[in-house]
């Protein structure tokens, strides 16, 4: 018995998937089932549903809510499946007192879809201080909703308007995850690099990072989680130079590398503004390494056009690449342009994964020799500075050691101890 939640989707969607179970179970909760569900792909609103109905029947006196960014976008879609007893928007799952309502036996007249306008949401979100079960880093969520409007992008009308966590809650948040053991802490967002433009004097999220590592000097590691490279702040930059607390891994949501996709999906930067972002972090910060999200196929993409994407990998130097097919959302303006064909985005998407992990491989040899601090997780891994996986057999979790790096199996490097 108890609570369980089922997250699909982003590392925001884990913190408050936590949040959530806490808040079920705080309100006496025994036989509860949450989805959260993630709507930047129409296979993950179909993986949803999936996983819905499978609950359906292998756990049929559970009773099953599903909230998220798809139950916000398609309430409807979710609410019509038998196995669903009701449907959280985004803003309602973030208050206890939902929960606390839920408590209540559900009647044939209780309203099903309870999804309200997120639109109309202004108020931050709390940032949780309560450690991620099962993990060893602690996630803190310091931004929600999004302000600009991508063309293939549905998610600002999951998550409304950008929100910022003022920095005193962030700061105090850290500070408990750090008094009880968490040695790194990922700031997430939906749109990460916006962070302070509804705060009052518009901190920036260099600021707020800089008052992180001062106001917490027992914080071991800083790590952000994907930044928009175009907002990046100079107190940012001045971070990356000086403080070596904050770890040398960024994640750009960078999504094409030809500049007419980009005006097409309404980005804001360009391919020069990457790559000279790249080569400028570099600079100040010789052992970054950078990820990144490239989209394959987007409409109107022809051959040319890909090849600039696949070359952007080794013109930005990227090394850790999540590469999305392009996904069709109804309801964005990308879903009217001319389609690439199925079977070419297949065939594209194969490409930039196969030149993605090349580079990661290259990456990682390249480690062959050194010694590396490393922070074990479970399950007989942990993480270099830079994000890489390195094999800690027989390691306690959260723990840091001195790794000499000796080999490559995989996508991990093996090291003597």
């Amino acid at each position: 018995m108890g609570v369980e939640v089922v997250t699909f989707g982003c590392r925001l969607n884990m913190v408050e998937s936590e949040a959530m179970r806490r808040s079920a179970l705080a309100a006496g909760h025994d036989d509860l089932i949450i989805v959260n569900t993630c709507a930047v792909t129409a296979e993950a609103s179909r993986q949803a549903r999936q996983a819905i109905r499978r609950i359906g029947r292998e756990q049929p006196n559970k009773r099953i809510v599903v909230t998220g960014c798809g139950a916000q976008t398609e309430p409807e879609t979710f609410a019509a499946l038998p196995e669903v007893a009701q449907v959280i928007g985004n803003a309602e799952k973030s208050l206890p007192a939902t929960w606390a309502g839920l408590a209540r036996p559900l009647t044939n007249d209780t309203r099903k879809n309870r999804v309200e306008n997120i639109m109309d949401r202004r108020e931050p979100d709390v940032a949780p201080s309560t450690p991620l079960e099962g993990h060893t880093r602690g996630f803190i969520a310091v931004q929600n909703g999004c302000d600009h409007r991508c063309t293939f992008c549905i998610i600002p009308f999951g998550r409304g308007p950008s929100r910022s966590v003022p920095m005193g809650s962030v700061v105090e948040a850290i500070k408990a995850l750090v008094d009880l053991g968490q040695k790194e802490v990922v700031l997430t967002g939906v749109d990460l690099t916006s962070y302070g433009g509804d705060l009052p004097g518009a901190p920036k999220l260099g600021t707020l990072v800089q008052n992180i590592l001062r106001h917490v000097p027992d914080l071991a590691r800083l790590r952000l989680s994907s930044i928009d490279s175009i907002e990046v702040d100079e107190a940012l930059l001045d971070a990356l130079a000086s403080e070596k607390r904050l770890m040398p891994h960024l994640h750009l949501s960078l999504q094409s590398g030809d500049d007419m996709i980009l005006k097409r999906m309404k980005r804001r930067h360009l391919r020069g503004n990457s790559v000279e972002f790249c080569a400028n972090i570099r600079k100040i910060r010789p052992e970054i390494v950078f990820g990144a999200d490239i989209i394959a196929g987007f409409p109107t993409e022809t051959d040319e056009m890909f090849e600039n994407s696949l070359a952007l990998i080794k013109d930005c130097g990227l090394t850790h690449v999540h590469v999305f097919p392009y996904s069709q959302r109804n309801g964005t303006p990308a879903a009217k342009m001319p389609p690439v064909a199925g079977a070419t985005i297949k065939a594209r998407a194969a490409r930039l994964r196969a030149a993605a992990q090349s580079a990661l491989q290259t990456h990682l040899s390249a480690q062959i020799g050194k010694t590396l601090s490393v922070l074990t997780e479970r399950g007989g891994t942990g993480r270099t500075e830079d994000f890489s996986v390195v094999r800690t057999p027989d390691a306690l979790p959260n723990q840091f050691i001195r790794a000499q790096i000796i080999g490559v199996e995989g996508d991990q490097l093996t090291a003597t101890f």
